[in-house]
């Protein structure tokens, strides 16, 4: 049976959960928006550049973004994508992207984040709502600073 589909419907919401995975923090700190899109179970995944910050599973990641995100001394400041690209998986159910991240903020006063970050990621829409499985953060080694 063939499923029809809306696509550009579909990738539409796909971006719209990317970015807001990204852009919670934006005026405010938002905790409905941090975890409306990241799939609350074992299959959540993330790659960050440093090996320390691997996480798995969504309680993991509630732990840290806790901790982390919504201590007072982290303030966020901007958050850019540029080079969005959306792929959808022929049923409609799974999609991937990558993109290149601009993610600047504060921690105690004293500049942190990321420019030109290369995002990438994995995901399912599930009972309609589209959710983030897994994603990967690297940076660059060969940029002169």
């Amino acid at each position: 049976m063939t499923v029809s589909i809306d696509r550009e419907a579909e990738i539409a919401a796909v971006k719209e959960a990317i970015h807001t995975s990204i852009t919670w923090c934006l005026p405010d700190k938002d905790r409905e928006k941090l975890y409306r899109h990241t799939a609350r179970d074992s299959s959540f995944f993330i790659f960050h550049p440093d090996s320390k910050s691997t996480i798995v599973g969504f309680d993991n990641f509630q732990k840290f973004a806790e901790e982390l995100f919504f201590d007072p001394r982290f303030k966020a400041v901007s958050s850019e994508i540029k080079d969005l690209r959306v792929n959808l998986s022929p049923e409609g159910t799974v999609a991937w992207f990558s993109c290149l991240l601009d993610d600047q903020g504060e921690w105690d006063g004293k500049p942190v984040g990321w420019t030109d970050a290369r995002w990438t990621g994995v995901l399912e829409k599930r009972d309609g709502t589209w959710f983030l499985v897994q994603q990967h953060f690297s940076l660059p080694t060969d940029r002169e600073e």
